[in-house]
């Protein structure tokens, strides 16, 4: 009976669970990759996710020394 019952409460905190941390870990990852073809980054990339009406709200900050504009040829 306790193995039911814990096995319930892990399902449940689960589901309450904004995203795990391997999801997490690659979403940041490919964020800081595409952020590096517009910027020049100094250090790593913070996310933050939370829960919002409806929805979520996420944030991707980094700081950069750099913009790497593109350039046409004419």
């Amino acid at each position: 009976m306790k193995n039911s019952k814990q096995r319930l409460v892990n399902v449940l905190e689960q589901d309450k669970e904004e995203m795990n941390e391997p999801t997490r870990e690659a979403a940041k990852h490919d964020f800081s990759q595409l952020a590096e073809e517009y910027f020049e980054k100094e250090g790593d990339c913070k996310l933050e996710i939370k829960r919002a009406k409806g929805g979520y709200e996420v944030n991707l900050s980094f700081r950069a020394v750099r913009i790497k504009n593109f350039t046409s040829l004419k």
